[in-house]
């Protein structure tokens, strides 16, 4: 299967690299130069904190040249989603059969892949793989145990959907078709509120993270909200428990992970903030659902941002 990676950080390196190691053809896509320039002179180097190897793949700045691939998969900021949906299109990659699957974290993604490329297009997946970049070309991968779920956004079980799962599951990353995508997204999105804004504001990992109780007890009260929200939504989700997305985001990964919006904030860059924890408070508006405990890590990662992206430079000078 031919595949083009739209996006290779953290988690698009690791799929990315992994389903090159299983013998698909994979093509990263990924404006930032220096990684592309280190992956295409030595390899992807990848890690699982015990063993290192390097993997052939095919890294471009621009994705002109590709042609028409099988497969998208759409690994960009959340923000960025429909620019760079856009502006692939505009290339030959994404033909009449393409199909083009968010991994992304949180909500909305699909519908913003659809506006640009069309709904039959789209196809949707949750991870539970995780990645940590140590330097360009570099990266942790954390696919042990780690499940990955696709699906139609119909909840149809197609042709198309197995064959991506077939391919997933050749390169031994864990892949089952779900005919409830909805809530495995708003599943993962509780994922994510449990541990990506207390890990970007506390600045710290995973192990010690999960040390303080106090950090677990806050984390809870933002799942409680999350899932108040989704129930008011009639979305089904796997559990009820908002003890389950606190332990399920850290199982498997190493005590040195970083959620993406520490890694966002650490390379000075914008987080996905407003696709985790704030579109908890924005749908728990629309359904009249208190989220005091999620806005708040919103508004406090939002201020870390303005803080790193307009006055830390300055301070320095």
């Amino acid at each position: 299967m031919k595949i083009v990676m739209l996006g290779t950080g953290s988690l698009g390196s690791t799929i990315g690299g992994t389903l090159a190691q299983g013998g698909s053809e994979v093509y990263f896509v990924d404006m930032w130069k220096e990684h592309i320039d280190a992956i295409n002179q030595h390899g992807l180097h990848m890690t699982d904190e015990e063993t290192d190897w390097y993997v052939k793949v095919d890294g471009r700045t621009n994705a002109e040249g590709i042609g028409p691939a099988d497969l998208v998969i759409v690994l960009v900021k959340s923000f960025a989603t429909k620019s760079a949906v856009t502006e692939l299109k505009e290339t030959s990659v994404i033909g009449p059969d393409t199909m083009v699957m968010s991994l992304q974290n949180g909500l909305g993604n699909e519908e913003a892949i659809a506006s640009a490329v069309g709904s039959k297009n789209v196809i949707s997946g949750k991870t539970y793989v995780g990645g940590r970049l140590l330097e360009p070309g570099y990266v942790s991968s954390g696919i042990r145990g780690k499940h990955t779920y696709i699906g139609e956004m119909t909840g149809e079980i197609t042709d198309r959907i197995q064959a991506v799962c077939a391919e997933f599951n050749k390169a031994g990353l864990l892949c089952e078709v779900s005919d409830n995508i909805q809530g495995l997204i708003w599943d993962k999105l509780l994922i994510n509120v449990a541990a990506g804004a207390l890990c970007g504001i506390t600045r710290l990992p995973y192990g010690p993270l999960y040390e303080e109780e106090v950090i677990k007890e806050t984390a809870v009260e933002a799942i409680k909200e999350g899932i108040a929200v989704a129930k008011a939504a009639g979305v089904k989700l796997k559990s009820e428990d908002p003890e389950y997305p606190w332990y399920a985001a850290s199982e498997g990964l190493p005590a040195t992970f970083k959620t993406s919006i520490l890694q966002s904030l650490e390379l000075k860059r914008p987080t996905e903030v407003d696709f985790i924890n704030g579109s908890v408070v924005e749908w728990g508006k629309k359904y009249g659902i208190p989220t005091p405990v999620n806005q708040t890590l919103t508004a406090c990662v939002k201020g870390i941002e303005k803080y790193i992206l307009s006055y830390e430079p300055s301070l320095k000078d």
